[in-house]
């Protein structure tokens, strides 16, 4: 298992938005079909963009999976790294003060070395429902890999555990995230006279008020206190208009991140913003426009009476609770997979110099995904 942990680690797959610091997670893909075709598992890799790819391999019959069967679920790419705040290798598994040290090793390649562990320790005649290996690319930029999951209809299981840090224990509700661009288009001109033109960043003034009384709005209608902050946020993170004082501000952008909670679909909060922004927009001289600024991740929320939730409650000793970050936990609900968040990394790790995983989370997660597979799996 270690083996595998220090061959995954060192390969850098990072995943950017800046095309000079994406890479291709294909050679981590490979590795992982090489190890599972040799472990006799049914293995597919599947094809996301140039360079990018899934994998997805099984263990036991699929037919009629949907009524039954488990996806232990990772995603292969990581963050970009800061290699100067790095005290150790970041692309060299390394031990040091009872931590394996490495970039992934808590988010989240470690956990696929895990969960292969945990798999292979059963007889492959021994499974009544499915087992599903499942790796996939770009969760730290596009969710691409997740979506073309949807897409695909693929995997058919009935519960999905992703190994995401969480501390060992388990998520079954998250936030959403949207990120939006609100951008105004007025008149430039002299700002000897302000009827030569039409100021956007004035409109803008007015479109930021809109916004914070939606937002009253929307935390005044919305709340759940299983979560930390139990309300829908609204940050307005960045704002650009305009080129010189001596100028009308011919044009202003603002930037905008949203929190939602579960029950707040994405598409109905992009109809409703541009709604309200083009009520207050002045009438005359300026244009609106609303785009997001990727995709979104939907909330996600399993219900507390599900057997996968039970389950890992009683053998973790915890609660299943919330977290505010993103996984691809809704792309499975899409599919009609119970899907919860659960894995031996710590958050506080995530995205940051001399990333480690605790030494002694290892052990505790091969046993834990053992029942798991036992449970759903072997011993339905």
């Amino acid at each position: 298992m270690m083996h595998m942990m220090e061959q995954l680690i060192a390969i850098p797959s990072v995943s950017c938005v800046n095309p000079q610091l994406d890479m291709s997670n294909q050679p981590v893909i490979e590795l992982l079909a090489n190890w599972l075709n040799d472990l006799d598992f049914k293995v597919e890799i599947l094809p996301v963009a140039d360079g990018k790819a899934n994998i997805l391999a099984s263990r036991g019959r699929i037919e009629g999976a949907s009524h039954g069967g488990l996806v232990l679920a990772g995603h292969t790419d990581t963050v970009p790294f800061d290699e100067h705040r790095w005290q150790h290798d970041p692309f060299k598994l390394s031990e040091d003060n009872g931590c394996l040290y490495g970039l992934g090793t808590s988010d989240m390649k470690a956990f696929l070395a895990l969960a292969i562990e945990a798999a292979t320790s059963f007889d492959p005649c021994d499974f009544k429902n499915p087992l599903f290996i499942l790796g996939t690319s770009d969760e730290e930029t596009t969710m691409a890999g997740a979506q073309a999951l949807v897409e695909a209809c693929k995997p058919r299981a009935r519960y999905a555990v992703i190994g995401e840090p969480t501390g060992m224990k388990p998520i079954r509700m998250h936030k959403g995230i949207m990120m939006e661009a609100v951008r105004i288009t007025g008149l430039a001109g002299h700002s000897s006279n302000p009827a030569l033109g039409h100021n956007a960043l004035e409109a803008m003034h007015i479109v930021i008020g809109e916004l914070l009384r939606w937002r009253d709005e929307l935390q005044s209608h919305y709340q759940n206190p299983l979560f930390e902050v139990p309300v829908p946020t609204m940050n307005l993170g960045h704002i650009h208009g305009g080129d010189n004082p001596n100028r009308i501000c011919g044009a202003c952008e603002l930037h905008i991140d949203i929190r939602p909670l579960p029950g707040m679909p994405l598409e109905e909060l992009r109809q409703q913003l541009k709604q309200r922004l083009q009520k207050v927009l002045p009438g005359n001289g300026f244009k609106l426009q609303c785009r997001p600024l990727f995709s979104g991740i939907p909330a996600m929320e399993t219900p507390a009476g599900s057997q996968l939730v039970q389950a890992a409650e009683k053998l973790t000793g915890h609660t299943a609770g919330s977290v505010a970050f993103g996984t691809e936990a809704p792309y499975l609900t899409q599919l009609g997979i119970e899907t919860l968040v659960l894995g031996p990394g710590d958050i506080d790790q995530a995205h940051q110099p001399d990333e480690y995983l605790r030494l002694d989370r290892i052990q505790p997660t091969i046993n834990l995904l053992k029942d798991l597979i036992r449970n759903f799996c072997i011993a339905p």
